[in-house]
């Protein structure tokens, strides 16, 4: 039995320990914020945060992560930075077809929690590894400097 702590509540998990974080998430405990694409760990769609730091639940090990804080897109609100990102994506429309955009609210939160004042080269480098197939890079580039306005 593995031990998590998963959007703030303690969760034991029955399954082997090596498989893939984001399996636990989505099949076991029933969170489908968090999205599968490309298995890899190449395009940022299954960005959770483990111990407040972005992780690729596809290629994360469940084990590697036992008795540690696991906040998925479904609990991200709950932080004053969160809720600040998604009130930017919402009113920048950044959203098109939306599959990426939990690993991209991820990645964000991230960012914003080390780095109030992000450059564009901020922004770039935090998110480089999360892919959008509809090349909303621009407005979310935006609302991340919404974002870190509205926290200042």
């Amino acid at each position: 039995m593995i031990q998590l702590k998963v959007n703030g509540r303690p969760q034991p998990i029955d399954v082997a320990p090596d498989t893939p974080l984001l399996w636990v998430l989505r099949d076991t405990l029933g969170l489908t914020g968090t999205k599968y694409a490309c298995g890899q760990a190449l395009c940022g769609a299954c960005v959770v945060h483990v111990d407040d730091r972005p992780v690729r639940a596809c290629v994360t090990p469940v084990s590697a992560v036992a008795g540690r804080a696991v906040t998925t897109i479904e609990a991200v609100d709950q932080s004053r930075i969160g809720r600040a990102v998604q009130a930017a994506w919402r009113e920048l429309d950044v959203v098109q077809c939306g599959y990426c955009q939990s690993g991209q609210i991820m990645s964000a939160t991230a960012l914003l929690a080390g780095n109030r004042a992000p450059t564009d080269a901020d922004i770039d480098h935090a998110l480089a590894g999360n892919l959008c197939r509809c090349a909303t890079y621009q407005r979310i580039r935006a609302a991340i400097h919404a974002a870190a306005r509205s926290l200042a």
